[in-house]
């Protein structure tokens, strides 16, 4: 039912991973201790799929977007989740050592068949955007055999 297409996937091989090469010392720098939870959750959306008799369930974690800051969109059994993100932290203090822009996009892409994509509901809260696809048996795909000419 569900082909997963991440759209940022980090390296996490520790084998081909170079600790002082030039990508290490930036993802260093800009580690949570500095930007707490943007970078970390920026590149991916982490999601749990579940299925029930009458449904597909999906949870991702988008901790720190607003609402407004995500779009569902449902296209020739493709789910997208997009998320944009303009935030800026200003915070008025004189002679300030730090202030921060934070700017990007992400999104992940799901197959998904066999659904009614009129049910389809979605609710965010506390960082997790759940997705609700109710299944479709009348849609049900029927596979076929394809000869080689």
């Amino acid at each position: 039912m569900f082909g997963l297409t991440p759209f940022n996937r980090r390296e996490n091989n520790l084998a081909r991973r170079d600790p002082w090469g030039i990508r290490s010392i930036f993802e260093d720098f800009f580690d949570d201790v500095f930007f707490p939870g943007f970078f970390a959750a920026g590149s991916s959306i982490r999601a749990d799929i579940r299925e029930t008799d009458k449904e597909y369930i999906i949870e991702a974690e988008i901790p720190g977007a607003r609402k407004e800051d995500i779009k569902i969109d449902l296209q020739d059994d493709v789910l997208t989740i997009s998320v944009q993100r303009n935030e800026v932290i200003n915070e008025e203090r004189e002679n300030y050592i730090r202030k921060e822009r934070r700017y990007g996009s992400f999104s992940r892409s799901f197959y998904v068949d066999s659904i009614k994509h009129e049910d389809v509901k979605a609710k965010y809260n506390d960082g997790i955007l759940t997705i609700t696809l109710p299944k479709d048996e009348n849609r049900k795909s029927k596979g076929h055999r394809i000869d080689i000419q």
